[in-house]
């Protein structure tokens, strides 16, 4: 790797200094135009990501973030990890592998916010790393999440079997894949509400599951049994594989490693849709931050709660994974219920297993399209591809729509085994496409601290990089290159052992040998890389957002929790004119916000003196609470005397938490009502 030399201080390499001039001559080129500022968003887009437009909203987004790839993985895959693997080994597992999809996710995030491209992963590893890396990645990436869309449309089918039905199988296939392919025709708005609908409905879903499994574990179902920690004594927390003992305990912990994978694979596609997305810079820090709480409850939780209430030994689990049973059949949320003694619910359960396996598809499908056409706007696919119409890249539809045609092999068994082969190809896809993502950002993160580029420049900074960076690298590469290891057991090897574990390996080398060869691509040296084309008219085009403002405690408490510290701070601009660095200011308004709202559940009290107004005892400079809060915030502001005269208003600066903060960040409708209550008199 190349030594990492930073420019001085206050200093940008060349490509910095190109694009100051770009900037500047764009804007003189404006300011000569009769209606100047009002060149509009999509013009802008136009320039950057082809013709998309961002119809994503914030809710979609959030949406998207929370929800968007949970399906049958989490739901019926769950169960195999558990029989095979144990209690403690699936929560092990879930919860490593997701420390890994967090660290991958806010690495993205941060290069996604700088530039927001649609489906920019390829762009940005051609940028940053190597073209051939850029090429490889768009076209591995492409299919690792349009064979997802055959693969979920069979999950579908699967699910309706659990009733019985005489449609036959070729039906229902075609079913499902026409009404996919006509919801990724509509413009990305359909996708966005579509996805806010399955998402509301996985949301509830899976809470109601949590809740349950709990309430199950102490004994609340109908046939009263407490179930505790009882399967974690009996037959115990970690299962074997393979061998018996420690060593075969360990070969299960792993075994299950690719399966959790499974399960979390796609929730990178929040950061794909930035492209699409209202407001980027502010919308995907937030559904970042989000996909860090879906991983600790909707996965970890989950998995946790529902190794409690089923045995890696239940008869019927074993039973379900042995027949292959239809449906939820093997789910073991479902089988906990059953052996509860609850009726009706597994139908239920069933039902929305059935819209998540449809949700999941429709993403598979919208992300595919997007990351295609990214891949052809970068020149590293046919230019067919860049065709589309209202926004919607309707030859990428076309690509995807042929290869998910494969789902129909499934029709007979002969054929069955054919898809078989073909959809495990992309077994491994994910953990590639995580690795690559990884070492995509530590060359940009690199890049940026050799051409003198501030991280406080960029408008999202994810934590502890770029050590989060290179764990996801070293636990991508292992989990990929030793997943198979079951296949060099004696009496093991074959064919269905070992080509679906490591056939995308060498595919992968191949294409990206091959580019490289042929076009006889190098390693982008860091001082050349290209942080820059296209960034001004995203930084444009963000100006004409509006910021969204909390109005009341509860957005309040929304923005504490998924905002960034500086965005939070840039909120109230006003609070600028404190000579305080952001991390202070960012604490006050903060600890603000949690007594603003204490103020609420409370209930305001007005106590007026000669030069003070405190709202309800509890913030008063006589109270326990408000002395000690004085104390450890006044310690990081400067003394009263700096402060600017126009910030003291009519009142004197007084040694109180409320009288410091309130001319600075108004209590928005309380600040007229309960701390000048003389104002109108």
């Amino acid at each position: 790797m190349d030594d990492i030399k930073p420019a001085p201080a206050g200093t940008y390499s060349k490509y910095a200094k190109t694009a100051a001039a770009t900037a500047a001559t764009a804007a003189a080129a404006d300011a000569a135009e009769a209606d100047y500022g009002v060149e509009s968003k999509r013009e802008l887009e136009q320039r950057n990501v082809g013709s998309l437009q961002r119809r994503l909203k914030a809710r979609h987004i959030q949406f998207l973030a929370l929800s968007g790839a949970i399906g049958t993985g989490l739901f019926v895959g769950s169960g195999q990890v558990l029989s095979l693997a144990g209690p403690l080994s699936a929560f092990l597992a879930y919860l490593i592998t997701g420390a890994n999809l967090y660290a991958v996710i806010t690495s993205l995030g941060e290069m996604a916010t700088w530039l927001p491209l649609p489906g920019a992963v390829p762009v940005y590893a051609a940028r940053y790393v190597d073209p051939a890396l850029g090429f490889t990645l768009g076209w591995n990436y492409w299919y690792q999440l349009a064979i997802g869309v055959p693969i979920e449309i069979s999950a579908s089918v699967l699910v309706i079997d659990y009733w019985p039905n005489p449609v036959p199988k070729w039906a229902w296939i075609t079913i499902f894949l026409v009404l996919l392919v006509l919801l990724n025709c509509l413009p990305v708005s359909y996708y966005g509400e579509a996805e806010f609908v399955f998402g509301a409905i996985k949301l509830t879903t899976i809470v109601g599951l949590i809740i349950l499994m709990f309430v199950i574990m102490l004994g609340g179902s109908p046939t009263h049994d407490r179930i505790g920690f009882r399967y974690w004594r009996s037959p115990g927390p970690m299962a074997a594989y393979l061998q018996p003992g420690a060593l075969g305990r360990f070969l299960a912990f792993w075994k299950v490693f690719i399966q959790a994978t499974f399960s979390y694979g796609g929730s990178e596609m929040v950061v794909i849709a930035a492209g699409e997305t209202q407001n980027p810079r502010y919308n995907i820090p937030k559904a970042v931050r989000r996909v860090f709480w879906r991983i600790l409850l909707f996965y970890v939780l989950a998995i946790f709660l529902v190794g409690m209430c089923v045995s890696s030994e239940d008869r019927r689990l074993l039973n379900a994974l042995r027949t292959g049973a239809p449906g939820v059949g093997a789910s073991p949320f479902v089988i906990a219920i059953a052996n509860g003694g609850i009726p009706v619910l597994p139908h239920i359960i069933n039902a929305v297993v059935l819209s998540s396996a449809f949700s999941a598809g429709n993403t598979f499908f919208y992300a595919a399209t997007r990351v295609l056409y990214a891949t052809a706007l970068d020149r590293k696919a046919p230019a067919f591809l860049r065709f589309e119409r209202l926004g919607v890249p309707y030859a990428c539809v076309g690509v995807t729509t042929a290869l998910s045609l494969l789902v129909y092999l499934n029709i007979s068994s002969s054929a069955s085994e054919v898809f078989f082969w073909i959809s495990n190809i992309s077994s491994v896809s994910t953990l590639l496409v995580w690795a690559s993502i990884s070492i995509t950002y530590i060359r940009f993160y690199h890049g940026m601290a050799s051409q003198g580029i501030p991280r406080s420049a960029l408008p999202y900074r994810s934590p502890f990089q770029p050590y989060l960076a290179w764990f996801a690298v070293t636990f991508c590469a292992v989990v990929a290159l030793f997943n198979g290891f079951d296949a060099f057991f004696p009496g093991k090897f074959s064919a269905k052992t070992f080509i679906p574990p490591y056939i995308n390996i060498p595919i992968f080398a191949t294409l990206f040998l091959s580019y490289k060869f042929i076009y006889r691509t190098r390693l982008v040296p860091l001082h050349e890389m290209d942080f820059f084309s296209g960034k001004e008219h995203a930084d444009r085009l963000e100006s004409t957002w509006v910021k969204p403002v909390a109005k009341n405690f509860l957005r309040r408490w929304l923005l504490y929790f998924t905002v960034s510290q500086d965005s939070f701070v840039s909120h109230h601009e006003a609070f600028y004119l404190y000579d305080a660095d952001s991390a202070c200011r960012a604490l006050i308004l903060r600890a603000y916000l949690v007594l603003d709202c204490l103020i609420v559940v409370v209930g305001p009290t007005v106590n007026t003196g000669q030069h003070l107004y405190c709202v309800s005892p509890l913030l008063s400079s006589t109270s326990a609470l408000g002395r000690s809060l004085v104390t450890m915030l006044t310690n990081h502001l400067p003394s009263s005397a700096q402060l600017p005269q126009a910030l003291n208003l009519h009142y004197p600066i007084c040694p109180s938490f409320i009288s410091f903060i309130t001319p600075i960040y108004p209590l928005s409708p309380f600040k007229e009502r309960f701390l000048y209550p003389d104002a109108d008199k």
